[in-house]
């Protein structure tokens, strides 16, 4: 297990004075928390924020990844607009929920548990969202298609691998007609690796393919052709006899 980044234990102490305990507990999802909860609960709704957007943009060194081949998952950074889901759990479980949200999401403190205003076809409600500073050191920064690509064919984690978790995301986004084009898009790109990978194994599958022989005249293997040939000394004596029928009319 990572190092710590900070003490998540009065991030949690905060999360829960700034919720009270006095009305049902509203949290935002935007990951995996849609399609893996984890937790009970009585109410979800398509939700959407302002101000905030999914990106695969976070390092993952245990669940998704290793040290030596990081892996991704998401975070919430700030900038443009999200649409996921918002479940609401029952106040008598939310302390417990809480704090066995804390132990999944924020073992090493690495996200800042904000109070978002979160807008659903029923009306706004207040949830609480695991959001990315893009100061922590676990922020990637832009990356390039090509690193991408080189995350998704080999970072593994003991969850998964980050393909798997990108892919069942968008997976379960799309089941609930949410879409998420920039996603969509990183998706892709293992397809069309695999799709090339594919054609360079049926390529060199070819090169190591048997060969047809080859006609040389005069070699051994032509001997049956040579054979249905006059030879140069009757060529040159006239024959005899009538022609007959050649062997292509019989």
């Amino acid at each position: 297990m990572p190092t710590p980044l900070r003490d998540p234990q009065p991030m949690l102490e905060r999360a829960i004075a700034d919720w009270g305990g006095h009305e049902d507990l509203w949290l935002f999802g935007y990951g995996s928390l849609i399609w893996r909860p984890e937790f009970d609960f009585i109410e979800r709704r398509q939700a959407w924020v302002r101000g905030w957007h999914r990106a695969l943009k976070m390092w993952s060194r245990v669940n998704r990844g290793s040290v030596q081949v990081p892996g991704l998952v998401f975070g919430l950074l700030s900038g443009g607009s999200c649409r996921g889901m918002v479940f609401r759990v029952p106040k008598a479980d939310g302390l417990a929920t809480l704090r066995r949200l804390w132990l999944r999401e924020m073992p090493t403190g690495v996200y800042d548990p904000k109070w978002l205003r979160c807008g659903t076809a029923e009306g706004p409600v207040r949830a609480l969202a695991f959001t990315l500073s893009r100061r922590s050191p676990n922020f990637t920064g832009e990356l390039t298609d090509e690193r991408y690509r080189h995350i998704f064919a080999n970072a593994v984690g003991r969850y998964g691998t980050s393909l798997d978790y990108a892919r069942q995301t968008l997976l379960e986004l799309q089941r609930h007609s949410i879409h998420d084009a920039a996603l969509a898009r990183l998706v892709a790109l293992s397809a069309v690796q695999e799709q090339q990978r594919q054609q360079q194994s049926g390529a060199a599958a070819d090169c190591d393919a048997p060969r047809p022989p080859v006609y040389v005249p005069g070699s051994a293997g032509s001997s049956a052709e040579s054979s249905s040939q006059p030879s140069s000394s009757s060529s040159s004596q006239p024959s005899s006899r009538l022609p007959g029928p050649s062997k292509e009319n019989t």
